[in-house]
Order: structure tokens, then C-alpha cells, then sequence
């Protein structure tokens, strides 16, 4: 009687075993959804390369009143851990990259470059799951990959205020971190709160920098296996060095999530952010009133500073986003879009920007790992200097296994800055380095 009752429990439950989770759900930030079922082995790498750059642009003026603008060649030293692990409960992806450079005709330019990504998630029980998305990164040469998709950590980096923009070959240290609590109320029905804070840190006094917080609320139902669809409330504040100013956005977006098959996934939200911002803006003084605090006769030479007056503005913008994937066993493709706040790039502060991705990226060949990727933005400034920027940003990374242990490492990456509202932004910069590189298993070498 006890074989015949296990055999029929056991037959109850394979139908449940074959099931798979369903589908990612963007706007909670989590990357796709057959990402979390494989585990990449944590391994340790390191790399001696040769380096090329061109267009490191300096926060000065040379003696003719140009943007300082260099080539050179160098060398440089990479790190890397990446991984992840599965316990009962718990899960945890680490992906780490940090190097040391020095260039031999621009060593104004040298300097670290590091960041760090951490996923984990836990489940507090049947019912409540615990999620912590950490990325932090000090940089003076801006990175290419800054938010693509990676095998070993389980969020997507876009849907998190991560530097994309700058402009500048200047220090800047950065820290986001996301926290979410999802309470699952019924086998369909699933509720989410999150809070979160960020700051980009930049070391030149003539860039801003920036702070702030955000909370969200939201609530998903599962029409079926391969289906969610929901609505979310979100909070943010930006604030900015120097006392310029700060921003407000409340949002609210619906969104449906789809997995087509168990390795691919269509996740998108759409909606309306309300932003209130207020900056310092500097205003020449009226003439009439120049008339009257300079000394008769020498208006034209009067000195006098600017008036400053605080520029209040509130509007309503789109709050979008849209994500294709393509899982692999140790990897993935991906396709995304949208249209979001940001608090800028130390030049230009809050913005509303419009960005397109596309990557491939693929850990744990037996020979090769690679990552390829494009990044397009065009984003508008509405916080304390108002005109359009943007960049096309190209990059190619790859290791190839030529002995046990030893990797050749390369990679390749240009940007084009652009900007219809200011000449002088438009800029081409590049990077390229070759060299070998050392990993702790007896697989590729990965930096990304």
C-alpha cells in the first residue's frame, strides 16, 4: 500500500517538475528568465594587454581654447572574477572586471577602471522572496559595457541608474543598489516592493555629481504559464552637487511579460512619468538695471556677475521600455528599447532619454568567450543646461583557449558623441588591446 501511494505521489508530481518559472518581468528588473537556470563556475582571470586609444578627452582647454584631445599607446593590466552558485534557497552571481593602464604619450590619462556586479536572491519561504541587485564601478576611461546583459548575474543592468553617458576621461565612482521583497499571494497573483539609492561621484569640480533614491510598488497576475501582465508605481529623486538643483518623477506603467518557449522571452512596460525639477540658472542682468548699479557712462564696461534665478519645470514624459531575448545554455542575446528619466552625465543633468540595445554574450565554451554588443542613445536635457546629446557606442571582447589555462584576450570599442545643439560635442573616441591572458580553470579567459 506505501509502494503503490509513492508511486501515485510521484506521479502527481512530475507534471509540476516539468513546468518551468515564468516569464522575466522588466520592470522589476529582473534579466531573462532561463539565465537563472544555469550555473557558471566562478573563475578568477588575468591579463597582461597592449593598448591603443584615441580621443581621450580632458576636462581642460589646451592653449588655443580646444577640448584636450589625445592618442596614445599603453598597457594596461585586467582582473576578473565571475560565477554563480546555486544553494537550496539562495542564489548568487558575482561578475567582476577591474584593470590598471598607463599610457606612454598621454599618462594624465592613466588611471583604474573597475566594476562590480552582485545578484542574489532568497527565498525567505513558500511565499516571500528577497531580492539584491548591487553594481559599483570606479572608472576614468568610460567603459563600453556598462550595461549589458551578463551570464553569470541575474538582473537586467538597464532598468538601474548605472553611468551610460559621460563624456569625460574623468574619475567617477558610481554605486547603485536595488532591493525588492516579492510577496507571492497565490500560485498566479504576486505583489513587489523595492527601494533603492545611487550616486555617481565625479572627481572634477566643473561636472556634477549626483544622489538619489527611488521606491516602487507593483502587482503582477499570471494569466498563464507563458504570460504576466501587471501595473507599477515608481518614485525617484535626483539631486545634484553644488546645491544646482533636483528632480522629481513619479511614474505609473502597465506591463506583460511573454515566454514563447523555455528559452525565449518578450518582457515590456509602458506608461507616463510626472517630473518636477528645479535648477540654478544664470541670467544676464537686465540693461535697464545696469543703468542704474554701474556708473554713468561705462555700462558697457560694468563687470557685474550674472543674476541667478531658480527655473522651475514640471512636465509629463513617456516611461517605456521593451526587452527580446534568447537564452543559450551559458549565455544570451538580446534586443532592447526605451524612453526613460535619467539624472545625466555631469554635464547635462536630468534628461529624457531614448535608448536602444543590442548583445550577444556567451560564457563557458570549451575555446572561445565572447561578448558583442551596440548601444544608441539620444537623450534631451531638461535640468540645468537644455539641448539634445547622445552616443553610438560599438564594442567586441573576446578570449580564445590556446593552452591549458591560457587565454589570447581582445577587444575593441568606439563611441561617436552627438549633439545637434552643440557643435563641440561631437566627438569619436576608441579603444583596442590585444595581449594574454591567465584563468584560474581550465577555460576561457572573462573579463565581461
Amino acid at each position: 500500500m506505501k509502494q503503490l501511494r509513492a508511486i501515485f505521489m510521484f506521479g502527481l508530481a512530475l507534471p509540476a517538475w516539468a513546468q518551468y518559472a515564468g516569464p522575466a518581468i522588466l520592470s522589476r528588473g529582473e534579466a531573462p528568465a532561463a539565465m537563472t537556470e544555469p550555473t557558471v563556475d566562478f573563475a578568477f582571470s588575468v591579463a597582461l594587454t597592449a593598448n591603443y586609444s584615441k580621443g581621450l578627452l580632458g576636462v581642460a582647454t589646451n592653449s588655443q581654447g580646444e577640448l584636450v584631445n589625445d592618442a596614445s599607446y599603453g598597457a594596461g593590466l585586467s582582473l576578473g572574477l565571475s560565477g554563480s552558485h546555486r544553494w537550496r534557497h539562495t542564489r548568487l552571481g558575482v561578475n567582476y572586471s577591474g584593470s590598471v593602464y598607463d599610457y606612454l604619450n598621454a599618462s594624465y590619462f592613466a588611471g583604474i577602471n573597475q566594476a562590480i556586479s552582485i545578484g542574489l536572491t532568497h527565498q525567505f519561504s513558500r511565499h516571500i522572496l528577497f531580492t539584491l541587485r548591487e553594481s559599483s564601478g570606479w572608472f576614468t576611461q568610460f567603459p563600453a559595457s556598462t550595461a549589458s546583459l551578463s551570464s553569470s548575474v541575474p538582473f537586467d543592468p538597464s532598468q538601474g541608474e548605472i553611468p551610460t553617458t559621460d563624456f569625460y576621461d574623468n574619475r567617477t565612482i558610481y554605486s547603485t543598489t536595488i532591493a525588492n521583497l516579492i510577496y507571492q499571494a497565490t500560485s498566479r497573483l504576486s505583489f513587489s516592493l523595492g527601494g533603492g539609492y545611487f550616486t555617481d561621484l565625479r572627481r572634477s569640480a566643473d561636472l556634477y555629481s549626483a544622489t538619489g533614491e527611488s521606491a516602487t510598488a507593483d502587482a503582477q497576475y499570471r494569466l498563464s504559464r507563458h504570460v504576466t501582465v501587471g501595473g507599477q508605481y515608481g518614485f525617484a529623486h535626483y539631486g545634484f552637487s553644488q546645491g544646482i538643483g533636483h528632480s522629481y518623477i513619479y511614474s505609473s506603467t502597465l506591463s506583460i511579460s511573454a515566454r514563447f518557449d523555455r528559452w525565449t522571452e518578450l518582457s515590456l512596460f509602458g506608461g507616463a512619468a510626472r517630473v518636477a525639477s528645479s535648477f540654478e540658472e544664470s541670467v544676464p542682468i537686465n540693461p535697464a538695471f545696469l543703468a542704474i548699479l554701474c556708473p554713468s557712462g561705462i555700462v558697457a564696461n560694468c563687470n557685474l556677475p550674472n543674476s541667478l534665478v531658480i527655473n522651475n519645470n514640471t512636465f509629463w514624459a513617456p516611461d517605456f521600455g521593451i526587452r527580446f531575448s534568447r537564452a543559450f545554455e551559458r549565455g544570451v542575446a538580446y534586443l532592447n528599447a526605451g524612453e526613460r528619466l535619467n539624472p545625466g552625465n555631469g554635464l547635462f543633468l536630468t534628461s529624457r532619454a531614448e535608448t536602444a540595445a543590442v548583445g550577444y554574450g556567451y560564457s563557458g565554451l570549451r575555446k572561445w568567450s565572447l561578448n558583442v554588443g551596440g548601444y544608441y542613445v539620444r537623450a534631451l536635457s531638461v535640468g540645468n543646461v537644455q539641448g539634445g546629446y547622445g552616443q553610438l557606442t560599438g564594442s567586441f571582447s573576446m578570449s580564445h583557449r590556446i593552452l591549458p589555462h591560457l587565454s589570447l584576450v581582445a577587444s575593441l570599442s568606439a563611441t561617436k558623441y552627438q549633439s545637434s545643439s552643440f557643435a563641440d560635442y561631437n566627438h569619436l573616441t576608441y579603444f583596442a588591446s590585444i595581449g594574454l591572458g591567465f584563468s584560474s580553470k581550465d577555460i576561457p579567459v572573462r573579463f565581461f
